[in-house]
C-alpha cells in the first residue's frame, strides 16, 4: 500500500475484514502522499457472498453516470498451511480463500477490467499473488474431485503444505489461462501475471506452529528476510503492476525481482489450465451481480 501510494495514483482501494486494521494502514498511506484517495472496502475472500457484496460496494463506490475504471488489481490475501477445514461455501479452506474467492471477484469485475482496458493509452494488469511452495502441490496439481472437501487425505504432517501448494499451483494456472483469454481480446487486452513476492518472517509465518516454521527456514535456507524488511515483500507485485509492458511477458509467472520464474511440476500445463479454468466457471455460473 505504501509503495503504490508513494506514486500518487488517483486512488487506492483495497479490501480485508478487519476495519481496525484497515484504519492503521489508511493512516500509514496518507503519511506517505496525503492527497490520495484511500477507501477500504470490507471483503472476505473465504465467504462468496461476501465476495459478490464487495463487488457490488466496489461498483456503488463511482458516482451515477460516471464509468466505473479499474487499472490494477492486485489478488494477494491468502491462507497458509492451515490444519483441514472448509469455507462458509464448503471448499477446502485454503483453496476457497486463496483461490476460489479471487477467482469468483476477478469474474465480477471482468466487465469493469475489459471496459478500461478498452479506453485509449491503457494498461490494465491483474497480478495474482502465488508462491514457490506451489511445487508442494499434490501429485496431479489439483484434487478436483475432493476440492468441496477438508482434503484431509494426505501423509500426515504432508497436509497442510500440498493444499497450499495446490492452491498457489491454482493462482499461477488461472493467471496464464486468464492471459490467453483476454491478453489480446477485441475488448481490450489484459496482461494477468502471477508474482512470488518473497519469504519474510511476518505474522503468517509466526502464527505457525514450531515445526512448520522450522519447515519454512529450512526450505528456504538463508533466504528469509526479517520482518523489519517486509516493505520488500511489495516490491516484486508492484513491479508486475507498473512495470513497462514491453517488460512483462502476459501469463508469466515472477520470482523478486521481475525474474521470470521458470515452469516446473505442473506449472506450465496448459491442459490442466484449461481444465481448472472450466471447472472455476462451473462452479460459479450461479454467482453474478444481477
Amino acid at each position: 500500500m505504501r509503495l503504490m501510494a508513494a506514486h500518487s495514483p488517483s486512488r487506492i482501494i483495497f479490501t480485508g475484514r478487519s476495519s481496525s486494521r484497515a484504519e492503521t494502514i489508511i493512516s500509514t498511506a496518507k503519511e506517505t502522499c496525503p492527497s490520495v484517495i484511500v477507501t477500504f472496502l470490507a471483503l472476505d475472500l473465504g465467504s462468496l457472498e461476501s465476495v459478490k457484496a464487495g463487488a457490488k460496494t466496489f461498483l456503488s463506490l463511482f458516482p451515477t453516470g460516471e464509468k466505473p475504471r479499474l487499472d490494477i488489481m492486485i489478488c494477494n490475501a491468502g491462507v497458509m498451511a492451515l490444519p483441514p477445514g472448509i469455507t462458509s461455501d464448503g471448499y477446502e479452506i485454503q483453496f476457497g480463500t486463496n483461490y476460489l474467492g479471487h477467482a469468483l471477484l476477478v469474474k465480477l469485475l471482468l466487465p469493469t477490467l475489459l471496459s478500461t482496458a478498452s479506453l485509449p493509452s491503457s494498461d490494465v494488469r491483474i497480478v495474482s499473488l502465488s508462491s514457490l511452495a506451489f511445487s508442494g502441490h499434490p501429485s496431479g496439481g489439483i484434487l478436483f474431485d475432493s476440492l468441496k472437501s477438508e482434503q484431509n487425505i494426505f501423509f500426515p504432517g504432508t497436509g497442510p503444505w500440498q493444499r497450499y501448494g495446490q492452491s498457489k499451483l491454482a493462482n499461477i494456472l488461472y493467471a496464464s489461462e486468464l492471459a490467453r483469454k483476454y491478453g489480446s481480446s477485441d475488448d481490450g487486452n489484459l496482461t494477468s501475471v502471477s508474482v512470488h513476492p518473497g519469504t519474510f518472517n511476518t505474522h503468517l509465518i509466526k502464527s505457525l506452529g514450531i515445526i512448520n516454521r522450522v519447515l519454512i527456514y529450512f526450505v528456504n535456507l538463508g533466504n528469509v528476510k526479517d520482518e523489519t524488511r517486509e516493505g520488500e515483500g511489495g516490491w516484486n507485485t508492484c513491479w508486475a503492476a507498473v512495470t513497462p509492458k514491453d517488460n512483462i511477458v502476459n501469463g508469466g509467472f515472477y520470482t523478486p525481482v521481475g525474474i521470470k520464474g521458470k515452469q516446473f511440476r505442473e506449472s506450465g500445463n496448459e491442459k490442466l489450465a484449461k481444465q481448472l479454468w472450466d471447472w472455476t466457471e462451473k462452479e460459479l455460473v450461479g454467482w453474478s451481480l444481477d
